[in-house]
């Protein structure tokens, strides 16, 4: 169970690792570990290299398998990951394979294990399953881990139990439990190797995002508290130091933002690399790259070509099991301890361009697959059940240039569930409207492509493709002025168009995530792309009758949004008078099995909220699904023109006619 002797050690070091210092010391001596008279001595000068090798936020993309779409999909997949470990170990003998989070929810086969059939205590998740394959040395706890529960999360991690799991520490320093005010799992572990000859002391830190406590409220409050990134580094690592580690590494499970520090702060690896006493950043959350000499490039302090942070090396591995960071520590022994001379940080990504320009993928590890065979086919049964049929063709490819079929469907579940549940527990607040909120969540932001959903059956897959997270279905009760402020936010999605201007203008911002794009039905209203954020929401309205700040209203959302997810005014967790238990996926499910079949004059948009007519000198641009004017047509939106499609046919350039 606890698999082979090296794994136990590690496990031993990182149930010690937590420990006081004094009693450590005592374990230790009492163990003959740290007998100097039987340690050779390390000669001044001595040399030695070793790599971390990492990955992060794989989300269950065990297999280069897509369960939405239901074929094989070679973009993603710790399956192909696993071949550049593979090379990356033969390169480096001396080395630590990371994990840095997010790494039991991502996909169907995640919900599968966790909701549709629970996995039990005897079984191992089949992440783990292929991580224990990889024999991975540490990992920590993302965001994600959380959104099963904490009695999920501790049954499939063994932590406190006798359950199986990994077959390596999994650590994580910010987060404590209320019951007794322990760290949820071990802060640190201690690994220590021996590398040519020589013993080297690795201590491995983990930290998560301190928002988890807004995000999955409903899992948390009352069990566990957070502490900041910055704060808690500040605290452990000089402990770690303490116990005569000659390297910290830093698993960050938070992105790059100089933005000014707050204890609850998301993406914290800025102020963490300013931390004394760490080494190096493994970082993640932000499903994005570092270094690639493009991304961060204008942060003080950052090198994005080197892969430094205020001098120390740093990688962020991608996204999906589609990239490997790889970080070369030079180390020399010199007045008794280890210092790093000479590092590099690199990035290794499962894909590449031929001399020809076609891309070309690494090759899946033959051994993986078969760990988890069962549990695929299990999990494409489950998504291919059938739920209802539409007579027309459901996409996101339009879902932020006009009102599409794919919110309509979402909001039009949403609000049928919290009518029924107002009518039956909540009749004080029966008299007040119920407005709905959706967002595209694949709409190509950091490679997500897009949901297509054909005219037809309707399978569980294609539900769980239009809403890919596992959130739970909440409402809130606000006023008017915080209901314009949500959709201030959400109009964030686009740059600001200057209508003088003759050169092509983009329409997206390429920085902020589709998910964060709320459409809100129920109400009408328009959106100025030519005035600043926060100035761009007009002609917001109900049955014809503007709305009025100090109006109440009932919007259904899911739990991140209603609990303070994605940064919306008004939206902390304080508004909430629904907290339902079921997913928004399933909610949807049952709408549609109750509809039978969905149709165009019933189903589709409802063109709720449109653009401000402009005449704009240039042209208004943006990319989308390959060549679909025609999608657009279907849906509606008549002011959109395919320009021009990209070579590889991934997706086609198209502009909006603002002034239409």
């Amino acid at each position: 169970m606890f698999g082979n002797k090296k794994s136990n050690q590690r496990r031993f070091a990182g149930v010690i690792s937590g420990l006081g210092i004094s009693l450590l010391a005592a374990l230790l001596v009492a163990c003959g570990s740290d007998d100097d008279s039987s340690t050779p001595a390390i000669s001044e000068g001595k040399q030695v290299t070793f790599a971390v090798i990492a990955t992060s936020d794989l989300h269950t993309n065990v297999l280069s398998y897509d369960y939405y779409k239901t074929v094989a999909d070679p973009t993603l997949g710790l399956e192909r990951t696993a071949t550049l470990i593979t090379k990356a170990r033969s390169e480096y003998p001396n080395h630590v394979l990371l994990d840095n989070g997010d790494t039991i929810q991502g996909t169907v086969l995640s919900d599968y294990q966790a909701t549709v059939a629970p996995i039990k205590c005897e079984d191992t998740l089949a992440q783990y399953k292929v991580m224990n394959y990889l024999k991975y040395d540490v990992g920590t706890i993302g965001n994600h881990e959380f959104n099963y529960g904490l009695p999920f999360l501790n049954q499939v991690t063994h932590n406190g139990n006798n359950c199986k799991g990994p077959n390596f520490p999994l650590v994580l320093a910010n987060v404590y439990r209320v019951s007794d005010g322990k760290t949820l799992f071990p802060p640190y572990t201690i690994l220590t190797r021996e590398f040519d000859g020589v013993t080297v002391k690795i201590g491995v830190i983990g930290f998560t995002p301190p928002p988890i406590m807004q995000w999955d409220k409903k899992h948390l409050e009352g069990q566990v508290t957070v502490q900041g990134v910055k704060e808690s580094a500040e605290q452990w690592v000089p402990q770690l130091r303490a116990e005569g580690v000659d390297v910290v590494i830093a698993l960050v499970h938070g992105g790059l933002s100089n933005a000014a520090y707050t204890s609850t702060m998301e993406n914290a690896a800025y102020y963490a690399a300013q931390v004394p006493g760490i080494d190096a950043l493994i970082m993640g959350h932000s499903h994005s790259y570092f270094p690639d000499g493009k991304n961060y490039a204008n942060m003080a302090n950052v090198d994005n070509v080197k892969g430094t942070i205020f001098g120390k090396p740093a990688v962020m591995p991608g996204f999906w099991g589609n990239a490997l960071g790889v970080i070369r520590l030079d180390l020399e022994y010199g007045k008794g301890a280890w210092q790093i001379k000479q590092s590099k940080a690199e990035l290794r990504l499962t894909s590449s361009k031929d001399a020809s320009g076609a891309t070309v993928y690494v090759s899946p590890d033959p051994n993986i697959a078969p760990l988890v065979t069962q549990e695929h086919q299990d999990t494409i049964k489950y998504v291919n059940t059938p739920v209802g049929t539409s007579e027309f063709r459901i996409t996101s490819f339009f879902s932020t240039t006009g009102d599409t079929a794919a919110m309509q469907l979402i909001n039009a579940a949403q609000i049928d569930y919290v009518k029924t549940f107002v009518q039956n527990n909540l009749p004080q607040y029966s008299s007040l409207p119920i407005l709905s909120a959706a967002a595209p969540f694949k709409m190509n932001f950091g490679g997500s492509g897009f949901t297509d959903i054909p005219a037809g059956g309707i399978a569980i897959k294609n539900i769980a493709d239009l809403y890919l997270y596992p959130n739970t279905l909440q409402a809130v009760k606000i006023s008017g002025e915080t209901l314009k402020g949500w959709l201030e936010k959400s109009a964030q999605q686009f740059n600001t168009i200057d209508p003088a201007k003759a050169d092509d203008q983009s329409l997206i911002s390429s920085s902020f995530p589709s998910y964060n794009f709320d459409v809100i039905d129920g109400v009408t209203y328009q959106i100025d792309v030519t005035k600043p954020a926060g100035s761009r929401i007009v002609n917001l309205s109900y049955n014809s009758q503007p709305v009025l700040p100090t109006q109440e209203w009932i919007v259904v959302t899911n739990n991140y949004r209603a609990s303070g997810g994605g940064g919306f005014p008004g939206l902390d967790g304080k508004s909430i008078i629904i907290e339902s238990p079921d997913t928004n996926r399933d909610i949807i499910v049952s709408y549609v099995k109750k509809v039978g079949t969905l149709k165009r004059a019933k189903d589709g948009a409802d063109r709720n909220w449109s653009f401000v007519p402009v005449a704009v000198a240039g042209k208004v641009t943006f990319e989308s699904a390959y060549d679909a004017e025609a999608v657009a047509r279907d849906e509606g939106i008549t002011n959109v023109f395919k320009d021009s499609d990209k070579a590889d046919k991934s997706v086609s350039f198209y502009r909006l006619q603002l002034a239409k």
